[in-house]
């Protein structure tokens, strides 16, 4: 191995060996300690940098495998360098893929516990795939120190499941539409989210869900396109320097913990969208930028040939379960939380969390074990999405106490009896429950199931409901890619129309998911935009879209003024507590405890045929003194359903909240002023749902939502 530096080194004195805990790069008195982990390498070289563009380092340190090494950790304590020096390893060792070592000396690695990156202007992933040198082209690590930050007393919020609405949103997606009123320079930014904060505290949910923000590689998409959603990881430690406003390398960590500061000011969470089941090298073809520089056979799960296993569709599969990598996860784990003060996690493609390195599955997988027993992780947020690419399908069977999951049942179920598909009545209940005939076995808590219609990964709220196939022509591949199961319905007219009826609706549809989500048991999640019915122009695969297709259009809000206000005032509802329900519970809480009677349009005789199209549910508070009776009308014609007689409900009268089939602001009132309804029948129109209220009065002759 032969690295040529600005000044020759070949007398420069030996440093310190350094210590071999902890690994990555640790400011202290006087120097920086490195240590790394490279097994059956010949040979490891520390390069310090003086800016991200450079091809050629300020210095070069060659570990002496004598002094420096210790098992297969290298390890180098380096006077007189701190806080914000850049710097990478070149690591030589055999080049046999068919025994699962593809070292590469001519490539500059990024520490895999590196708490920042600096990505050069030059920067080309081309050149970390061909042979050669690519210092000038490849991004560096950052020393960073976490302590040197103020948080000023700020620590995770904690907030319980059920009082917790989820948001998923895309950092820079957000803000990055010249319509968001962010200025130029902060669009797109950690800190353009924090100026739009006071929206999402207006909008009411409690808890932001990031897709990735892990530094990733933007150039891993087709020619011409870029990684948009991020799920393309390169650091499990860096926060992504693409999503910040600062240019100088620490800038990224510092406007991060910035964000998350402010957005717990304003009590909202932090969950991260961790994606450690694979990463940016790809396959054989892939770029070198990490970890098969330091150790191919140990970070990723390979075939008897050498070949990647792909269990991810990404190309290769993280070996998860080895002890090298659970350390790496946990490690990781620890830094967001204690260090960067993330109240959560979303696992994307948590089945392969609980492969071995072969890519079978385990009964009891240690790495999910270790982060379900971890007590630093204890009432953090954990998220799995139960599944993977691989066909491996565990949502009501993953394992552990703590972990809540992505319930893609309830996306399934919800869209197919919504559209008007058959049999699908009896699964639509279930969904609205918890999802009992999925966890019922586990006797867990309603939030286990986190209840969703729309995600990042398919169409918008929108979109399903004006698009009865994707089109992601966009994206360069002839339509071949994303799912084409959308189990969506256009209601007449495929993509925008201008006929008022259409319109109607949908609008109309979109009030119904919402209201599902929100009204059923467990813990609700919704889609960046769909609040103002956000399109991406029917793309239901849209990670490399970064551009109007995949931003957030803020003009929306004034011409679904309707939508946004339905959700907003879902979401209040959803989450009121103190006096306004029963004994201070939420809706969730309340709705959890209660008695419930299934009806049909007659009462008491509940329709689960296979045709059936329409179900009522009574839902009597513990107490007795609240009871809701959800009616929904799934039907192309309209229904007519008998109510519960006044006797039997607790203030003796029947008031309308919802109807989802009335124009704004009828389609839902606030909760101290629904209008009675007196009617022993109600009128649904078709393809609507409404939720009345029978609210006891108090012994000052005040309801109970006074």
């Amino acid at each position: 191995m032969k690295v040529t530096a600005k000044t020759s080194k070949k007398n420069a004195p030996a440093y310190p060996k350094g210590n071999t805990s902890p690994l990555g790069a640790t400011v202290s008195h006087g120097g920086v300690n490195f240590s790394v982990f490279a097994r059956d390498c010949t040979g490891v070289e520390l390069l310090l940098f003086d800016a991200a563009d450079d091809a050629i380092p300020s210095r070069v340190i060659t570990l002496d495998p004598q002094q420096n090494r210790t098992y297969h950790y290298w390890h180098v304590f380096v006077p007189g360098i701190g806080e914000g020096q850049l710097y990478g390893y070149r690591v030589a060792g055999p080049f046999e893929p068919q025994r699962g070592r593809r070292f590469d000396p001519g490539k500059v690695l990024i520490d895999p516990y590196g708490r920042a990156v600096a990505v050069p202007k030059g920067y080309c992933r081309g050149d970390a795939c061909l042979p050669g040198d690519n210092a000038a082209t490849a991004m560096k690590s950052v020393v960073a120190d976490p302590r040197d930050y103020d948080w000023e007393g700020d620590l995770p919020l904690k907030r319980p499941y059920s009082n917790t609405v989820i948001y998923e949103m895309h950092v820079a997606g957000f803000t990055k539409d010249p319509s968001s009123g962010v200025s130029t320079d902060k669009r797109g930014t950690y800190a353009g989210l924090v100026e739009k904060i006071p929206y999402l505290k207006d909008l009411g949910v409690t808890a932001v869900e990031l897709l990735p923000v892990f530094q990733f590689d933007p150039h891993d998409a087709p020619f011409g396109l870029v990684n948009y959603w991020g799920y393309s990881p390169i650091s499990f430690f860096a926060p992504h320097a693409g999503f910040s406003s600062r240019t100088e390398p620490l800038g990224p960590l510092d406007e991060f913990r910035d964000m998350v500061k402010a957005l717990h000011k304003a009590g909202i969470e932090v969950i991260l969208d961790v994606v450690y089941n694979h990463t940016s090298e790809g396959d054989h073809k892939g770029p070198t930028f990490c970890y098969r520089g330091f150790a191919n056979d140990v970070y990723y799960s390979l075939a008897p040939d050498g070949s990647y296993i792909n269990h991810t569709g990404c190309g290769n599969t993280m070996n998860a379960n080895h002890h090298v990598v659970r350390r790496l996860i946990i490690d990781s784990l620890h830094y967001w939380v204690k260090e960067m003060h993330v109240d959560g996690f979303r696992f994307d493609l948590a089945s392969i969390l609980s492969r071995d390195g072969q890519g079978r599955p385990l009964k009891n997988p240690p790495i999910l074990w270790d982060i379900e027993s971890d007590p630093a992780l204890a009432g953090i947020k954990l998220i799995a999405e139960a599944w993977d690419a691989g066909g491996l399908y565990q949502v009501g069977s993953f394992i552990g106490d703590s972990w809540k999951e992505w319930n893609g049942e309830f996306r399934d179920d919800v869209r197919r009896f919504l559209k008007g598909d058959e049999g699908v009545v009896s699964r639509f209940a279930a969904r609205m429950l918890a999802s009992p005939d999925i966890y019922g076995h586990q006797e867990r808590e309603p939030e286990q199931s986190i209840n969703f219609v729309t995600c990042h990964d398919g169409f918008t709220l929108n979109d399903l409901v004006s698009y009865n196939k994707k089109h992601n022509e966009a994206n360069g591949e002839s339509n071949r890619d994303g799912s084409d199961a959308n189990l969506s319905w256009n209601c007449g007219v495929e993509g925008p129309a201008g006929d008022p009826a259409v319109e109607e609706l949908r609008n109309r549809q979109v009030k119904n998911f919402m209201a599902v989500t929100l009204l059923a048991l467990g813990t609700p999640m919704i889609l960046m935009g769909d609040e103002m019915r956000r399109s991406q122009q029917g793309n239901n695969n849209a990670y490399c879209q970064d551009n109007r297709i995949g931003w957030f259009d803020w003009s929306l809000h004034e011409r679904h003024a309707d939508i946004y206000r339905f959700t907003k005032e879902m979401i209040k509802a959803r989450l009121m507590q103190t006096g306004t329900l029963e004994d201070a519970r939420t809706l969730s809480q309340l709705l959890g405890q209660a008695r419930l009677e299934w009806h049909g349009v007659n009462l008491g005789t509940p329709d689960w045929s296979h045709e059936s199209h329409s179900i009522a549910l009574t839902v009597w508070s513990r107490s007795r003194h609240v009871v809701f009776h959800y009616l929904v009308n799934a039907y192309w014609e309209p229904l007519t359903f008998t109510l519960p007689p006044p006797r039997r409900l607790a203030g003796g009268t029947w008031y309308r909240w919802i109807d989802t089939s009335l124009p704004s602001p009828d389609d839902i009132v606030p909760w101290d002023l629904t209008p009675a309804h007196a009617s022993g029948s109600y009128q649904l129109p078709p393809r609507s749902l409404v939720v009345l209220i029978a609210k006891a009065r108090s012994a000052k002759g005040r309801s109970a939502s006074d």
